[in-house]
């Protein structure tokens, strides 16, 4: 859809699964959200990692970033989080590159911003400004505090969120929290908050006419995704020490193991059905005793810790994995990203592709009659705002149109 540049979308890797006859009777692969067009503004963390996830369900995303040397954006060609995407640059603290993009939002439907609050505002860019002049602008914002309380202004990362809301207390071993991967608060309580928040307010809109404000804050989506947790803890069935819990590495047949060769098998035999198949695959490997010892009795905890330890230090983890391959027991080995790429239901499923060069996961979830777009990587340059303008008023579709 951008007249700028001849570059063909990168080859797609083919699923091995066959398709269903209502993905067959789809002519092209569209995505749900073909027609709506998001204007983002470049930033880094979840709110691109968002205007991703709608660019791989069909939106057409235009993302602008400051000028680099020469006048034209920046690209990095390893970030394959920029994929689907057009990118332009404009100086938004000058009057004139300003003005032009917000015309280009007044013909969007949905608008994606991470600054800190006011920032926008200041450049005349604010939800007030532009749903003026686009009354079904859905303004998508993303910071970590939210926009008001009293650490609003504050800086952060997924860490400190995390750590505010009795997230990362819960997380690591007995002695001290552990520092997890940025999945938490970034991605699965931001990134996904703001997806969910911007489909949400398209539905509304379809009924109302109207746009409205999405206020994704990172605390407030781990807050939610602590739900369950919270709901045990005040019915008395979560401790708030780490380490001490079904599902928190306090059970020893929910927990991780080292093997003989150093590396790791996770264990997730909850159920007495998968656990008395984990024991029976242990079988001559347990020291005696220990399979008889009662898991439920949280005393027999350390003693049943220590046996499983003592047999999974046995072999390596690979043939841990072939030995519990096809049974109930949860065991499965600790991959490492390169290796998972190889992982024959992985590759099966091609949860892992490759565009423009670079391995990275395929668009999810699967829509079988309005499947996801190929991605497009490296992403489309335009000259500047103004072509993406007049493309946009010569397009005719389009729920604006």
């Amino acid at each position: 859809m951008n007249p700028t540049t001849d570059a063909p979308p990168a080859a797609v890797p083919a699923a091995s699964a066959a398709p269903s006859p209502r993905a067959e009777a789809s002519a092209q692969r569209t995505g749900p959200l073909r027609g709506i067009r998001v204007v983002e503004f470049g930033g880094i963390g979840p709110a691109p990692f968002a205007t991703m996830l709608l660019a791989d369900l069909g939106a057409e995303v235009v993302r602008i970033d400051r000028p680099g040397p020469g006048g034209a954006p920046v690209v990095d060609p390893a970030d394959t989080v920029l994929r689907g995407r057009t990118i332009v640059a404009a100086d938004l603290k000058d009057a004139e590159a300003a003005e032009r993009v917000r015309r280009l939002v007044d013909r969007a439907d949905v608008l994606v911003e991470g600054f800190r609050p006011g920032v926008m505002e200041r450049l005349g860019l604010g939800p007030d400004d532009l749903l003026a002049r686009n009354p079904r602008l859905v303004y998508g914002r993303m910071t970590g505090w939210g926009q008001h309380g009293p650490w609003a202004d504050r800086v952060g990362h997924d860490l400190n969120y995390l750590s505010i809301t009795g997230m990362l207390h819960a997380i690591g071993p007995a002695e001290a929290p552990a520092v997890p991967l940025n999945l938490v608060a970034d991605y699965g309580g931001g990134a996904m908050f703001l997806v969910t928040g911007i489909l949400a307010a398209l539905v509304e809109r379809a009924v109302s006419g109207q746009g409205q404000v999405v206020d994704a804050a990172m605390v407030d989506g781990v807050g939610q995704l602590s739900h369950v947790f919270r709901a045990m803890l005040a019915a008395g069935t979560w401790s708030d020490r780490r380490a001490q819990n079904l599902i928190d590495g306090g059970a020893p047949y929910y927990s991780v193991y080292g093997c003989a060769d150093g590396a790791h098998v996770a264990v997730g035999a909850l159920e007495p059905a998968f656990y008395a198949a984990l024991i029976a695959g242990l079988g001559d490997d347990l020291e005696p005793g220990v399979a008889a010892l009662d898991r439920d009795d949280r005393a027999t905890w350390p003693a049943l810790r220590a046996g499983l330890e003592s047999a999974f230090a046995c072999r390596t983890r690979d043939e841990w994995a072939t030995h519990f391959d096809g049974t109930d027991a949860c065991v499965t080995p600790v991959l490492t990203m390169t290796e998972a790429e190889g992982h024959p239901h992985l590759v099966a499923r091609g949860v892992f592709g490759e565009w423009g060069g670079r391995s990275a996961p395929a668009p999810a979830p699967r829509l079988d009659r309005t499947p996801a777009v190929e991605p497009v990587f490296p992403p489309q340059v335009a000259a500047d705002v103004g072509a993406l303008i007049d493309a946009w008023d010569a397009a005719q579709e389009g729920p604006n149109r």
